[in-house]
């Protein structure tokens, strides 16, 4: 295991969040938010509603920052929002999730826990030095986020559609050229 389950549950979600931006937007409705909480079920205040809605797609900018910086500059962006937000840290446990730190208090709104979590999952990613496992896909028409868990690091497309048309287009090459 690379990082802790809280982490790559963190992780894969704010990748999610930035990667329903690409077009077309997955993330523009009510039920698109839905889906997004069915896919990583966020405990605390949600309120399903269009000012939250709002709120989730006004960060994902920062997000994808967040995600794509460099390793001191993911350091300096990890402290700034840790340190524009009031934390309330306290260890919790819930449903099926063992022990785990929750970074802010589960009132506060949905988009401001999204991005704590991930800040404090990047600290991982910074202390452990593995920045090299988000990058852009490799797909040369795709902007999206690949994060890669695997343990060989050969995760190099965001979706299984991108990495697809990658191996499509090679193997029809490879036939050209014989």
């Amino acid at each position: 295991m690379i990082f802790t389950d809280d982490t790559a549950d963190a992780l894969q979600a704010s990748v999610w969040l930035v990667n329903s931006a690409e077009h077309p937007d997955t993330l523009s409705t009510l039920d698109d938010e839905r889906e997004f909480l069915e896919e990583f079920p966020y405990t605390g205040r949600i309120d399903r509603d269009d000012a939250e809605l709002a709120d989730l797609r006004a960060i994902r900018p920062r997000l994808r920052g967040l995600l794509l910086a460099p390793r001191d500059e993911m350091a300096t962006r990890v402290n700034s929002v840790l340190t524009e937000t009031r934390l309330d840290a306290q260890l919790v446990r819930h449903g099926d999730t063992d022990w785990h730190l929750h970074a802010v208090g589960d009132e506060r709104p949905l988009a401001e826990r999204v991005l704590i979590e991930t800040a404090m999952a990047l600290i991982d990613v910074i202390r452990q030095d593995e920045g090299s496992r988000l990058s852009i896909c490799d797909d040369d028409t795709c902007e999206a986020i690949a994060l890669d868990l695997s343990r060989n690091r050969s995760k190099r497309y965001c979706s299984t559609a991108c990495a697809n048309r990658n191996a499509v287009a090679a193997y029809r090459a490879r036939q050209a050229e014989g």
